[in-house]
């Protein structure tokens, strides 16, 4: 059988589960597809292939010997650098951690092993994970496969990049303001933040984190189809105690009418008319498929949310991560950081209350608004997938882009799920629409996903176009 790496995750492992292909034969096709187009994309910057074969194996002797592989039986996946997985370097796109050797996997790492995937590679990230654009001193540029002029997104812009030229057939992301949704936008394929709480993490090799990434930073998967992101949630979403804040929260949550809300222009996002157009096709999607939409003038706070977001994410330790960018030397990290130093500083210990007071508040606020809604439909940005680098162009550049992004900063805030579904292309430019619901229902933004999803979306997995 020919390009198994152009497989969903879902018929792949159906095959191998009924031994019609082995782990083996898929892996060998994610090496060699690997091999083929990574170095035009620079997607994945860590990967050894011995390793890989012999995870496959193993997925191969317990199918031999009657056991149950698991939900992802031999599927290679990829694994964001900004993750432990044993015997490598958890860098986060840093040459000061290149020497943070993981001794354990991180619990997501670890729970996509228990399902019986296959770690194929790690991802590239910006340094810190900080940007919507992918570059870093110690790996280089990673390039996105549709147009190698626009970003790739980020921070899990080597993810994106991956899944949508058929590296894998799942990728892991992590996202605290559209780390995950906005590289799936930029790339054309969908990606899902879940729930704070839903899937458990943590890295065992570097320091604890502080409060804000605790309560707001998340793992989760990018893919190619919407079933692919349900199954693979609920790999990655298993008990592990390490992680203090995980909850064992049900998958599928209790019915609900199939009513949307749609919102172009949330909390006064200045919003393109190609953008416009795309979130209004997928109301019409959904309309098609049975749904109730209500357009709406406005949702609960944004703009309030993501002012706090940016000072949890940012402004906690502000000090101490400026003198650590410093030492990188990465100038997109230090224009993130000088460029929101008025947002941000001071955060004492009054604001630090202030904003965890807040979160309760609008918290409230956007659960009273889900329980007349099932989901509401935004854009995931004001603008299509921007130039390379933009942010590092000027100051004007570099605010465009951060007003561009309040929908992705906002939700983490509420510890919400956001959902990025690709649903064409402008020109080569991918295009899409933020599905977003209530705490531990990311089945409705499922739901939601592959209804709109139905509607089309842009060809994948795909050739790296110059």
């Amino acid at each position: 059988m020919q390009d198994l790496w152009r497989l969903s995750a879902a018929d792949l492992a159906t095959l191998i589960r009924s031994r019609k292909v082995s782990a083996t034969e898929a892996a060998k096709a994610g090496l060699a597809r690997l091999d083929a187009v990574n170095p035009r994309l620079n997607a994945v910057i860590d990967h050894r292939p011995e390793d890989v074969l012999k995870q496959a194996a193993a997925v191969d002797g317990a199918i031999a010997r009657g056991e149950d592989p698991g939900l992802l039986a031999g599927v290679p996946v990829t694994v964001k650098v900004n993750v432990d997985q044993e015997g490598f370097a958890t860098t986060n796109g840093l040459k000061i951690q290149r020497e943070v050797i993981a001794k354990a996997d991180n619990p997501v790492v670890a729970n996509l092993r228990k399902a019986g995937a296959v770690i194929l590679g790690r991802t590239n990230c910006p340094a810190f994970s900080y940007r919507w654009f992918t570059t870093n001193l110690i790996h280089g540029d990673t390039k996105n496969p549709r147009d190698a002029s626009l970003t790739p997104g980020g921070s899990s812009g080597g993810a994106g990049s991956a899944v949508a030229a058929g590296i894998g057939h799942i990728a892991h992301g992590t996202d605290i303001a559209g780390s995950i949704r906005y590289p799936a936008y930029a790339c054309g394929v969908h990606g899902l933040r879940p729930t704070m709480g839903r899937i458990p993490a943590f890295n065992a090799a570097l320091p604890e984190r502080p409060i804000g990434p605790q309560i707001s930073a998340v793992s989760g998967p990018l893919a190619r189809t919407i079933n692919d992101i349900r199954i693979s949630l609920a790999a990655m979403a298993a008990r592990d105690v390490r992680d203090p804040w995980w909850v064992p929260a049900p998958l599928e949550g209790p019915a609900m009418p199939k009513r949307a809300a749609l919102c172009l222009n949330p909390d006064g996002l200045a919003t393109a008319p190609e953008v416009k157009a795309a979130v209004s096709d997928a109301g019409k999607r959904l309309e098609r498929a049975g749904w109730t939409v209500e357009v709406i003038e406005n949702t609960p706070p944004m703009r309030e949310a993501a002012e706090w977001q940016t000072k949890l994410w940012i402004g906690d330790g502000y000090e101490a991560a400026l003198e650590a960018a410093e030492r990188e030397g990465d100038p997109g990290a230090l224009a993130c950081l000088r460029g929101n130093r008025a947002k941000v500083t001071p955060f004492d210990q009054a604001a630090y209350a202030k904003a965890l007071m807040r979160r309760a508040t609008l918290t409230r606020e956007w659960m009273l608004f889900f329980e007349k809604y099932a989901v509401v439909l935004t854009p995931v940005s004001g603008e299509l997938p921007f130039p390379d680098h933009l942010d590092r162009k000027d100051e004007a550049s570099f605010k465009r882009v951060w007003d561009a992004q309040l929908p992705q900063i906002a939700i983490p805030f509420m510890g919400l799920p956001g959902l990025a579904v690709s649903t064409g292309l402008v020109g080569k430019a991918p295009v899409g629409v933020h599905v977003v619901s209530g705490r531990y229902r990311e089945d409705l933004c499922l739901l939601a996903g592959e209804a709109i999803e139905a509607g089309g979306v842009p060809a994948s997995p795909i050739d790296p176009v110059a």
